[in-house]
């Protein structure tokens, strides 16, 4: 009988034993780890930047010049000034320039009241003294001997009026506002192209502008 109850008593303990280790053993398990967060999504790329639009180099599109018997450069970027002093003999605002005309001649810049201003060169001072290119449409007249020339190249036009020679052109006697005889002044490349309708157009525009 002592005998059946030790077996029973171990039979008991063996029991109790294996449902501690049983408990154990869950308690030392690892808990399942969360789970990762889902990425982010990516980034939508940038809109491209519009490229800013070219900004176009500055250039003239009219110059005048006035060769008076004085034997003075008078030479003007504004048309009005050009104007009145076609019309006057004189404009308000000059700047003179002594001996640095192409041979040592004193050379007059008519000016606005914006340059003086500012203080800084007029248009005519920049194109005279080649600091500003010529449009493709340039457009140029020098006035002399009771002439008008008219030039579509800045360098005729200079050179005209260094040197007084006119290769190429075709004229128009008694044409002007005046009656001035117009003489539409060429070389050799644009003289092949015939009349030079885009300046005969401008010169009458000029006027009918003022």
């Amino acid at each position: 009988m002592k005998q059946k109850m030790r077996m029973v008593a171990l039979l008991a303990g063996t029991a109790a034993a294996l449902a501690l280790s049983g408990c154990a053993t869950d308690m030392n398990q690892t808990a399942p780890a969360a789970a990762a967060p889902a990425a982010a999504p990516a980034a939508k790329p940038a809109a491209p930047v519009a490229e800013k639009a070219a900004v176009a180099a500055p250039s003239a599109k009219e110059f005048f010049i006035i060769l008076p018997a004085s034997g003075r450069i008078h030479a003007f970027g504004d048309t009005r000034n050009y104007l009145q002093y076609l019309a006057n003999g004189e404009v308000a605002l000059t700047r003179t320039q002594i001996g640095t005309g192409p041979k040592g001649e004193t050379v007059v810049y008519g000016i606005t009241s914006d340059d003086v201003k500012k203080n800084q060169p007029s248009l005519g001072e920049l194109v005279y003294q080649d600091k500003l290119p010529a449009a493709e449409d340039f457009h140029g007249e020098v006035f002399k001997n009771g002439r008008f020339y008219v030039f579509g190249n800045l360098q005729d036009m200079k050179a005209f009026a260094a040197f007084g020679e006119v290769p190429y052109s075709y004229t128009d006697i008694g044409a002007g506002p005046k009656g001035e005889t117009l003489v539409w002044v060429m070389n050799k490349d644009s003289y092949k192209k015939g009349r030079p309708l885009a300046n005969i157009e401008r010169f009458k525009q000029i006027r009918a502008a003022t």
